[in-house]
């Protein structure tokens, strides 16, 4: 069953935010799959739902987004709550954006906030290997841990009306 966007956006960041760290998937141009730690930080204005991650613009990951522009995200925490987000991506080369998006990461609740300028090689928005990517979901799921410790809790999912990439699962 499709879950409305309005019921499950705001779940899917409170638990995303409470965990912080994603496992992200690409693929690159020979169709082989990587994994690495990603933190996105994400926003709900009440129709859309948009994410937005660091990434260093050296990084062998911005070929495979080149290639095909889509990050796959899996969060995990002990007590078994997972979420998941499949999602378009965009790059920002716009030097405002890229600014507001460092001040989003900076303000952004623990766990899913930081302070970019903890990587060695960015001081400012402006740092020459700073890069930003926006995420726009076409899918969603959540899941409390409850569900697979004792039964209870709802399996949440959401897919766009255009997405017909995956089963509704």
């Amino acid at each position: 069953m499709r879950t409305e966007l309005t019921e499950i956006a705001p779940r899917f960041i409170t638990m995303a935010h409470g965990i912080g760290m994603a496992v992200a998937a690409t693929v690159d141009r020979r169709g082989q799959p990587h994994t690495r730690v990603m933190q996105p930080v994400w926003e709900w204005d009440g129709q859309r739902i948009t994410g937005w991650v660091s990434t260093v613009t050296t990084n062998p990951k911005i070929d495979d987004l080149r290639s095909t522009p889509s990050l796959s995200f899996t969060y995990w925490h002990p007590d078994q709550n997972t979420c998941s987000a499949d999602c378009a991506v965009r790059f920002v080369d716009d030097p405002a954006e890229k600014a507001m998006a460092w001040d989003r990461f900076k303000g952004a609740p623990a766990a899913a906030g930081y302070d970019p300028a903890i990587h060695p090689d960015w001081e400012s928005a402006e740092s020459p290997t700073f890069g930003v990517l926006e995420l726009a979901p076409h899918w969603l799921r959540v899941m409390p841990g409850t569900l697979m410790l004792s039964g209870t809790g709802d399996l949440l999912t959401w897919r766009s009306v255009g997405d017909r990439s995956r089963a509704s699962t």
